[in-house]
């Protein structure tokens, strides 16, 4: 068997990502859920792939 290639679908913008990072953060004093850390979480690990430019360009 060959191994699984990397997912390489596109990412999305920096600024779309912070946009919902924020979005996260709506009240300067809000404590985020369960779900909502892990979607911090997975959003940090997004754009820390865009800064790095492991960006995928569409066809």
């Amino acid at each position: 068997m060959s191994p699984t290639p990397p997912d390489r679908t596109p990412l999305r913008s920096a600024a779309e990502l912070n946009e919902r990072i924020r979005a996260l953060f709506a009240h300067r004093d809000a404590r985020l859920s369960d779900e909502q850390r892990a979607e911090y979480r997975r959003l940090l690990a997004e754009l820390e792939q865009v800064q790095r430019g492991d960006v995928t360009t569409a066809a």
